[in-house]
């Protein structure tokens, strides 16, 4: 477990070897699994790492974009360079719905504004699909346990969009 108690996080770090998978019942078949390595992981949309977490980050060399970042170079310079740094590999995408602005889903685990904004959040995925590499998607956090009918729907419609726009939905 994390010093949180919580698992999230966890199977990164069994698949990296920071933690031995074998030492967690259920998680031991990972130790069966190609080592990922830093420079294959990018963190898009941060904004509420903890201390322990930023020395990881840091130390490993792991590349991350924080909602400055995206403010900064907006969405279309952080997937340009994340999609760089991923080039000419298959991909997989982790999207966590809390990486979006709570005003679009609610009902997370996680909620803290200023996330990514709807146009934002499909663009991320757009920009991974385009690539024609995307081998894997999962989309976590979405949580219809912890929010109202109406938080609920506009939660699950956001994460079933986003899913749609990985596999190729377009506007034109």
């Amino acid at each position: 477990m994390s010093v949180s108690g919580n698992i999230h996080g966890m199977p990164v770090a069994f698949l990296m070897r920071l933690v031995n998978p074998t030492l967690v019942p259920g998680w031991e078949w990972m130790a069966d699994t190609p080592v990922l390595r830093p420079q294959q992981i990018v963190y898009i949309g941060l904004r509420d790492v903890d201390a322990a977490e930023r020395i990881v980050l840091k130390e490993l060399g792991i590349t991350c974009y924080s909602m400055q970042h995206v403010d900064k170079y907006g969405i279309g310079g952080v997937m340009e360079r994340t999609l760089d740094q991923l080039h000419g590999r298959p991909l997989h995408c982790s999207y966590d719905i809390d990486a979006v602005d709570p005003l679009h889903a609610p009902s997370t685990g996680t909620t803290v504004r200023g996330g990514l904004t709807f146009r934002e959040a499909h663009y991320v995925v757009e920009a991974i699909s385009e690539t024609g590499q995307l081998g894997s998607l999962d989309m976590v956090e979405v949580n219809p346990v912890l929010g109202n009918d109406a938080e609920n729907q506009s939660t699950v419609e956001m994460g079933l969009a986003l899913i749609d726009s990985a596999m190729g939905s377009r506007i034109l």
